[in-house]
């Protein structure tokens, strides 16, 4: 038996979005009598991919789309979009690439599992493999860099896909795909792939962020949303039915002011005009967002229309109830993201959408109406007599878990969102704290002050997220540590439990109280630096080592690295040569202008400077002042780049790389600097 051949179904056909990585996508069962094939290969087997056949297989399952999956806890509906295959196609090209270089084959580990016993005592008899996952760095159809998951089972269609196992001459056991035009029974998916009255929607119109706070909840809807139309409102105790739908208010309208008989005032010729308090109906965030929706669609003609965000902030400090009334009713949304229940307007609302809407023309009318039992709802929606919405308007929301005073939110409007956790995770973005004269690493305080708070409160809504502050060029001052987080901690995380710990102890002996951060000086109080050190210290993070780095640190022997054509020998030479080169391209900026420019790239350096002037440079510690390379520019003032902290380790992925992260922060500027590195 030296080949099988798997019909693919429902079990091992899970695709799932990128990233993804549940059991669903990490097993692959197959028939016990495949086993043969893979007797006495041991407990690992290598297997060949091969890149053509991985990229025909994801372009059928493209002509496919939509296609339903809901075999884990998420159910979703892949719709077909040109971004989808790029960003497809884009993850393979990633993949296949050795030594950074394209390849065309690439090889995985997998593990083969055989009679396997359970938690219960039974033994499992099926034959299945498991670590099927790869990540995968990829840039996207934006051109955005994402982090995404690899596995087989996504280049199956179920019903159409037969998987090809064969044994090769050199041990490897090479994987094949291949299609049929009709399908065998595919349970679940069938009618899937017949022509819809309207494209299917993924059913991500309504999700909600929920997470510790400083997890990036509002960081990834922004960049989500990037070039998308956003209007963005934030939810509090007072928020209601009326600040967040529309409501009359009085404002100031300029009037022709009439005498007593209703004659118009004329003064040199000239109408005499007046502000009035009038009274009208102000359309507030959701109103605003459903109306740019229905217009969207009429300016699309009979294309898809633009995308339309409403973003709510911190959507359970008010109560959703109250706030959305009537409007819970349009939350639900069918297969093709419109209302499933459209709700009538009131008198006010009516007048007011009557008046924006009853002139577009909706050319997808026919398409829409037939969702209604051939209703002509679209035509109601215009004259404002209903809302429904359209599937272009996206309601997404953010929820601090830890936020204290919240509104309840009831599972019958829980059941209507998406939600998206959003993990404590390395942001990689390399921010330090500066305090007492020493740097350190914000990831490792953070590590070791979540888990104090995990240990003490058993709670993970109470922990510190990557963005709870914000750095100013990589830089978490000693103030703004203080101020935000010392802050939270004293009062909102550890103030209903003793300050027992050791790291709440100061030098004395005694407890390292909230008021000891801080010194009066005249009005004005200042932060206490040392006192951050040392509760970083009790915490047992370690100041950044600040030796000098030499200056016979050579640039890899197995690459090249050029700066404008360039090639340079030495790592510390990367920085300031780029900053030189872009002296003489702009002859006619001054020197502190230059040194703006290249001041936010400091953040890619183990130091706090990059540049500096000459005064910063009298002001800076002694020895690193001596480690620095000068440029005069053309206004007869010079600046400083600094030498040391320049680290370029591509052998060691785990350890930072502060030449890597200039180069592409540096390319991606469009500075008129482009630094290449190739491998010899």
């Amino acid at each position: 038996m030296g080949e099988i051949v798997k019909h693919i179904n429902d079990t091992n056909a899970s695709y799932r979005p990128l990233g993804a990585g549940d059991a669903k996508n990490t097993d692959l069962f197959l028939d016990n009598e495949h086993y043969q094939l893979f007797e006495g290969e041991g407990e690992h087997i290598i297997v060949r991919y091969y890149k053509e056949n991985l990229a025909k297989a994801i372009l059928f399952i493209a002509s496919i789309l939509p296609r339903k999956f809901d075999q884990s806890s998420v159910h979703c509906v892949i719709p077909y979009t040109k971004e989808f295959v790029i960003n497809q196609l884009a993850l393979l090209d990633a993949l296949f690439v050795e030594g950074g270089k394209p390849v065309e084959t690439i090889t995985q580990e997998w593990n083969a599992r055989k009679d396997v016993p359970q938690k219960n005592g039974k033994i499992d008899t099926r034959f299945y493999f498991n670590g099927l996952l790869n990540d995968i760095v990829y840039t996207d159809s934006n051109g955005k860099e994402c982090k995404g998951k690899f596995t087989i089972r996504n280049y199956f269609a179920s019903g159409y896909s037969e998987l090809h196992i064969k044994k090769a001459d050199d041990g490897i056991f090479d994987i094949k795909i291949t299609n049929v035009n009709t399908p065998y029974n595919d349970g679940k998916e069938d009618g899937l792939e017949e022509t819809e009255v309207m494209t299917k929607t993924s059913l991500s119109l309504q999700q909600i962020f929920y997470g510790a706070p400083g997890t990036g909840k509002s960081y990834s809807i922004n960049e989500e949303t990037k070039n998308e139309d956003v209007i963005r409102t934030t939810f509090h105790p007072d928020t209601d039915y009326s600040t967040f739908v529309g409501a009359y208010k009085p404002t100031t309208k300029e009037v022709e002011l009439r005498d007593l008989s209703g004659h118009k005032v004329v003064e040199d010729g000239e109408n005499v005009k007046e502000n009035r308090i009038v009274y009208e109906f102000v359309a507030q965030s959701f109103l605003q967002a459903y109306v740019n929706a229905w217009k969207k669609y009429a300016d699309a003609n009979k294309d898809e229309p633009q995308k339309q965000y409403l973003v709510i902030e911190e959507i359970n400090r008010g109560n959703c109830a109250q706030i959305f009334g009537d409007l819970f009713q349009l939350l639900d949304r069918n297969d093709y993201g419109f209302s499933d229940y459209p709700i009538k307007a009131d008198a006010d609302m009516k007048r007011q959408l009557h008046k924006e809407l009853s002139k577009l023309p909706i050319a997808q009318k026919d398409k829409i109406n037939a969702m209604y039992e051939g209703k002509d709802i679209v035509s109601q929606v215009l004259n404002g007599d209903v809302l429904l919405l359209p599937n272009n308007l996206y309601i997404w929301a953010t929820m601090n878990t830890s936020d204290q005073s919240l509104f309840p939110i009831d599972s019958a409007f829980k059941r209507r969102w998406d939600w998206t956790y959003m993990p404590i995770s390395n942001a990689e973005k390399h921010w330090v704290i500066e305090a007492g004269g020493n740097s350190y690493d914000w990831w490792q305080f953070l590590e070791k002050i979540n888990e104090k708070i995990g240990s003490t409160t058993n709670s993970e809504d109470k922990k510190l997220g990557y963005f709870f502050c914000k750095a100013q060029d990589g830089v978490v001052s000693a103030k703004t540590f203080v101020g935000k987080v010392i802050f939270y901690l004293w009062n909102d995380v550890f103030k209903g439990y003793e300050f027992g710990d050791a790291i709440f102890n100061d030098e004395d002996g005694s407890k390292l109280s909230f008021d000891k951060f801080y010194t009066s000086e005249g009005k004005d109080s200042k932060v206490v630096e040392d006192k951050v050190a040392l509760f970083l210290k009790n915490l047992g993070v370690e100041p950044i080592p600040t030796e000098i780095i030499s200056t016979d640190d050579a640039v890899n022997t197995t690459s090249v690295i050029k700066v404008n054509g360039k090639e340079i020998k030495k790592i510390n030479a990367i920085p300031y040569t780029a900053i030189e080169e872009y002296v003489k391209q702009n002859q006619g900026k001054t020197a502190q202008e230059v040194i703006d420019v290249w001041k936010p790239f400091k953040k890619y350096s183990m130091r706090s400077w990059i540049v500096a002037n000459k005064e910063e440079l009298a002001n800076m510690d002694e020895r690193y002042a001596n480690y620095s390379y000068k440029i005069d520019c053309a206004d007869g003032n010079s600046l400083w780049v600094n030498k040391d902290g320049w680290m370029h380790r591509p052998a060691n992925p785990s350890l930072r790389d502060t030449i890597n992260e200039f180069i592409h922060a540096v390319n991606e500027a469009s500075l008129g600097i482009t630094i290449t590195e190739e491998n010899i």
